[in-house]
């Protein structure tokens, strides 16, 4: 039980970066982390709050779930990922978020559409490798 705790302090003191990511139901967690030979790579963790029962008798939990994006591997993710939301934006029409005001604000300006506010432009999104 404690090798338990003491590995999950290790693995708190290894994220050097984390991004928060809230959106509707779901928050997603941008985490980077190193390993022992001090290499960063990219934890991504969904995390969905799952309420089962009403009133309260409500327990809430969350589901979780993770990959791990390593720094050689940056390039060809990122190219698959813009060519499948393109190819849903292509097939289904531009992307309308679903988030409140709350988080609208917290949506940086140069990635709104100057003259559609409530849909993205990914033309301006910039991923650096």
């Amino acid at each position: 039980m404690e090798d338990k705790r003491k590995s999950q302090q290790d693995s708190d003191k290894e994220i050097v970066f984390s991004k928060a990511i809230k959106a509707g139901k779901r928050i997603y967690y941008l985490d980077v982390k190193k390993n022992r030979k001090d290499e960063m790579f990219i934890a991504i963790t969904e995390s969905k709050k799952i309420v089962n029962g009403e009133g309260e008798d409500a327990q809430i939990s969350f589901e979780k779930h993770k990959i791990f994006l390593y720094k050689e591997d940056f390039e060809k993710f990122t190219s698959g990922l813009n060519q499948t939301i393109q190819y849903i934006v292509d097939a289904q029409g531009p992307i309308v978020p679903h988030y409140n005001e709350k988080e609208q604000e917290e949506i940086p300006e140069d990635t709104k559409d100057k003259d559609n506010n409530d849909e993205l432009n990914f033309d301006k999104i910039k991923i650096e490798i």
